[in-house]
């Protein structure tokens, strides 16, 4: 599965996030300025963060697993995490 958000958080701010939040669940196997690659039993992530025109920044999130396995939910609470921290007022809700 692939997942997207555009955020206004720095392309570092959002691997360095990434590198704390999936780095305790998950094994690295990859790492460069702004991609991240990590393993486990459950399956392979890989997260890129491109500056994309003006202030915005492109997350994508991708799993070799299919929809709603528990990487992926594991992929989608980080996404929602990264929005929180972007806009205090949303309210992470959610089975995942």
């Amino acid at each position: 599965m692939r997942y997207f958000h555009r955020t206004s958080v720095s392309p570092d701010a959002v691997i360095e996030a990434a590198a704390r939040y999936f780095g305790e669940r998950l094994a690295p196997v990859e790492e460069t300025s702004r991609l991240r690659r990590f393993s486990s039993p459950l399956g392979q992530l890989t997260l890129t963060a491109e500056a994309e025109g003006g202030h915005y920044t492109r997350v994508v999130v991708s799993t070799d697993q299919p929809g709603e396995s528990e990487l992926d939910k594991i992929a989608k609470r980080f996404l929602t995490l990264l929005h929180t921290g972007a806009h205090s007022s949303h309210r992470p809700i959610g089975a995942y």
